[in-house]
């Protein structure tokens, strides 16, 4: 194998490459990245559960494949410091040459790499790109860490002709996000593992192109575009049926601006100590919005911010995080706090952005 390339090219590949490599010791090749020389430079990476190729523009002279540690071509790339790199093998191994330096890098034997499947011969849909990003990000939080529930710990992605609905829980909330106009008339749905779904996401960050393909079968799914295909496994199961868990009915309400309730969870935070609890207090004859906390350690806190209240007098407490962690993905000033009672859920929605909506559980006391 003898090319040439350009060492931006190469090492953002890389780069994206090595964070989907495996870390097996029974089987090395795992943390390899492939480069197959063919018609184009392939850079491929896979750890069983997900897997990644990226197309690298490269002027080729011989044709090969060769394996070699991720971690070691990247920091080889980093430091070089020319624009030009050549890549070539010698008995075998990686040589890496640009304005006088070289560097021989020890392959593994390719032959052990396992095939991608990449699922083009299933039905496809053309998405864009930022919408099926912002999709995740906004709610892929609230799925669990676990995957004890395989559920639980996924990102559930719906995309019909009108939208593309992503949701995320994981039993003490619940968060969904609705993106109008996706363009599928048959529709998928997907069961993503949390951490395939953040590495979705980081992937459609580093890819240009407006749109990517979409490729779902019952075990997998492939998406890609500008020449990167990123795919990983689906979880085989049920979604919850969570329409059935949001609350019909309120018995009392409240509108505040973001800001000053993040501002006023991030003081809560601070004299919460270890429990993280934060009490809510809304009392609307006065027209009184408030929070509370207290830690032996720090001391307490209670602090007010204006707010249009109605309905009913209540004091419920939340955990500050769960409170906390859904504002980022509410594009409006305003916010409406929805109550449904003591003991029961409250509903988190942007006034002027209704596409968004989040379920928290009170704390029990």
């Amino acid at each position: 194998m003898k090319l040439s390339t350009v060492k931006e090219k190469i090492l953002n590949a890389v780069l994206l490459a090595e964070r989907i490599t495996g870390k097996k010791e029974s089987l090395p090749v795992l943390s390899c990245v492939l480069l197959d020389a063919g018609k184009e430079l392939m850079v491929r990476a896979t750890n069983l559960e997900a897997g990644i190729e990226i197309a690298v523009p490269c002027e080729i002279e011989d044709k090969g494949v060769i394996a070699v540690p991720a971690t070691i071509l990247a920091q080889t790339l980093r430091s070089i410091t020319g624009d030009k790199i050549v890549f070539r093998t010698e008995e075998g191994n990686l040589m890496v040459e640009s304005r006088g330096t070289k560097t021989l890098i020890k392959a593994i034997p390719h032959e052990e790499f396992p095939v991608l499947r990449s699922g083009e011969e299933k039905k496809g849909i053309a998405i864009a790109r930022e919408r099926l990003m912002y999709g995740i990000q906004s709610v892929s939080y609230a799925a669990s860490p676990s995957m004890i529930r395989p559920e639980l710990g996924s990102v559930y992605i719906s995309i019909t002709r009108d939208a593309i609905i992503c949701v995320a829980t994981d039993s003490f909330r619940l968060a969904e996000k609705k993106i109008p106009g996706a363009g599928s008339r048959d529709g998928i749905e997907l069961l993503i593992p949390l951490k395939h779904a953040i590495e979705l996401t980081h992937v459609l960050e580093r890819i240009g192109g407006e749109e990517i393909e979409l490729f779902a079968d019952e075990s997998q799914m492939s998406a890609g575009g500008s020449g990167v295909r990123y795919t990983s496994r689906i979880v085989d199961g049920r979604f919850p049926d969570y329409k059935e868990i949001l609350p019909k009915t309120f018995v009392a309400e409240a509108t505040v601006l973001k800001n000053d309730l993040g501002e006023m969870l991030r003081k809560a935070r601070v004299f919460s100590g270890n429990d993280q609890h934060v009490g809510l207090h809304l009392y609307p004859k006065k027209k009184i919005f408030s929070a509370t906390a207290r830690s032996s350690d720090v001391g307490e806190m209670s602090d007010s911010i204006d707010a249009a209240v109605s309905g009913e007098d209540l004091d419920i407490n939340f955990h500050i995080g769960y409170l906390a962690d859904c504002l980022s993905s509410i594009e409006s000033d305003s916010i409406t706090l929805a109550f449904a009672g003591a003991g029961k859920p409250l509903v988190i929605r942007g006034v002027s952005d209704q596409s968004f909506t989040y379920l928290v559980m009170p704390l029990n006391r």
